[in-house]
C-alpha cells in the first residue's frame, strides 16, 4: 500500500478527486498463505477499514463477525470478491467509504491541474437523501453553459435511473470522448424535472482566474476565482496576488463559489498566504485526538479580503473559508456552503483496485463541525441563476455585495 497525497474534496468532472492515504504497515499485511487470492483481497480490504475507519463501532456492528461470515462464502472470482467487499462497506451506511475497481481507480489517479474529457460536473451522494446531486459545475464546461446548478439532482443518465447506479458508475456514464452526447434528467430545487442534452468536451482545469475590478469611484479590488485546490493552486494564487498588487490592488475578493475542494495541503498553504498566524483547521480521528495545521509566516498581503461562497463551496473550500472567518481575516459573503466535513483516505489494494475510507473529520479554528451544516456567511446574499460569462460582473449580486462591503470599509478606514 502506497502513501498518497492528502485530499479533501468531492468529485470533479465526473472523475472523482480523492483524499489522502495514511500508510499503515499492518493494513497491507495479507492473511495466512493458505487463503485463496480472493480471500486475501477481501481480508486486505476488511483490515484497512478495521484499522482506519472513523467510526470504531462500524455502524454498531460486529466487524469481525462480518469478516468471518464473508470468508465462508465461495469467492469464486474477482467480481464476486468485489461484490462481497461492496456489501461489507454498504453495511456502514456511509457513501464516502467505497471500493474502486481498477479502471475506476486509475481514472482517479490523474493530475488535478491537467485536462479531462467529460461534461464538467462535480457530483456527490446527498448525505440527507442518498440521491445523486450536483456539487458544482466546472466553470466554462458544457454543464455550466447549460445552466446546471449546485444541488440539482441527477435523476437519469441516458435513460438509466441513477438510483440503480453507484456514484462511480454514474461518473463513468457521464465521461466519454469529446464530441459525444449524453442526456441527463435534472431536477432543480424548484420546478419540474427536465432533460438536458450535453456534448462532452475537454475541460481545462486551470484553477485560478484573476482580474482587477473596474471601479472608477471605488477602491482598486483584485478579484481571484479559485475553481479547485489542485497541486499548482497555491503558486497560482500567489502569482495572482503579486500581479494584482503591481496593478495597484488595495483589497481582494476570493471567489470560492462552486469550488468542491481538492488537495487538503493546497487549502492549508493558501490559507497561510492570507494569515500571519493562527490555527487553520483541526482534524479529529476516531480516538477523538486533535491534530492541527497552523499559519506560521508573514501573509502575502494584509489588504482587506472578502470571500464568496455558495452551496457548491465544499470541503477544502470550507476549510479555507472557515479559517479566514474564524481568524477574523475575511468577511464571508453569499449563501450557506455545502457542508462536507469528513476526510477520506485512499488506499491501494494489491490487485490494482482501491478503497476510499472515511478516516477523520475536521473542525474550523473555533471548533465548528460544519458537516451537513456548512459555513454561514457573515452577509447572506442570494443569487439568481446567471451565465458563466456574467460571474464577477454587475449581474452578479454576490460579487457586487462584496465590492460594496470593501468600498464601505475603505471609506471608514480613510475617515479614521
Amino acid at each position: 500500500m502506497h502513501k498518497r497525497a492528502f485530499f479533501v474534496g468531492l468529485l470533479v468532472i465526473c472523475q472523482i478527486i480523492f483524499w489522502s492515504a495514511w500508510w499503515t504497515p499492518a493494513a497491507s499485511a495479507f492473511p495466512k498463505s493458505s487463503y485463496t487470492e480472493e480471500q486475501k483481497l477481501f481480508s486486505q480490504a476488511w483490515r484497512i477499514v478495521s484499522q482506519t475507519y472513523l467510526d470504531e463501532s462500524f455502524n454498531h456492528q460486529n466487524w469481525w463477525l462480518l469478516r468471518q461470515k464473508a470468508l465462508k462464502k465461495p469467492l469464486d472470482n474477482r467480481e464476486a470478491t468485489y461484490k462481497e467487499i461492496e456489501n461489507l462497506l454498504g453495511t456502514l451506511d456511509e457513501p464516502f467509504t467505497r471500493l474502486l475497481r481498477p479502471e475506476q481507480y486509475r481514472s482517479l489517479q490523474v493530475n488535478t491541474s491537467g485536462e479531462l474529457s467529460g461534461v464538467g460536473l462535480q457530483i456527490a451522494l446527498s448525505s440527507e437523501t442518498g440521491e445523486l446531486e450536483v456539487v458544482a459545475p466546472i466553470a466554462g464546461s458544457p454543464a455550466s453553459e447549460a445552466g446546471i446548478q449546485a444541488r440539482d439532482r441527477i435523476l437519469e443518465i441516458d435513460g438509466t435511473l441513477t438510483s440503480t447506479l453507484t456514484i462511480d458508475e454514474a461518473a463513468a456514464r457521464m465521461r466519454g470522448p469529446v464530441g459525444t452526447k449524453v442526456t441527463l434528467r435534472i431536477q432543480g430545487i424548484k420546478g419540474e424535472p427536465k432533460y438536458i442534452e450535453l456534448v462532452r468536451d475537454r475541460i481545462a482545469l486551470n484553477p485560478v482566474y484573476s482580474t482587477l475590478a473596474q471601479q472608477p469611484d471605488g477602491v482598486p479590488v483584485g478579484y481571484i476565482r479559485l475553481s479547485q485546490f489542485s497541486a499548482n493552486a497555491t503558486e497560482a494564487i500567489a502569482e495572482a496576488v503579486d500581479s494584482l498588487e503591481s496593478q495597484g490592488a488595495d483589497a481582494y475578493i476570493l471567489d470560492l463559489r462552486n469550488n468542491p475542494g481538492g488537495l487538503l495541503q493546497a487549502g492549508i498553504e493558501i490559507a497561510r498566504l492570507w494569515l500571519d498566524e493562527g490555527t487553520i483547521v483541526y482534524t479529529v480521528n476516531r480516538q477523538g485526538m486533535l491534530g492541527s495545521f497552523e499559519a506560521n509566516a508573514p501573509a502575502i498581503t494584509e489588504d482587506p479580503l472578502v470571500v464568496l461562497v455558495n452551496q457548491g463551496t465544499a470541503s477544502a473550500s470550507e476549510i479555507l473559508a472557515g479559517a479566514l472567518q474564524d481568524n477574523g481575516r475575511a468577511k464571508i459573503v453569499g449563501e450557506q456552503s455545502f457542508g462536507k466535513g469528513l476526510i477520506q483516505s485512499l488506499f491501494d489494494l494489491f490487485d490494482g483496485s482501491g478503497l476510499a475510507v472515511t478516516v477523520a473529520k475536521y473542525e474550523t479554528p473555533n471548533h465548528r463541525d460544519i458537516h451537513k451544516l456548512g459555513i454561514t456567511p457573515d452577509i447572506k446574499v442570494s443569487l439568481e441563476p446567471i451565465r458563466f460569462s456574467q460571474v464577477g460582473t454587475a449581474a452578479d449580486s454576490q460579487y457586487q455585495a462584496a465590492l460594496d462591503l470593501l468600498n464601505r470599509n475603505s471609506v471608514v478606514a480613510e475617515a479614521i
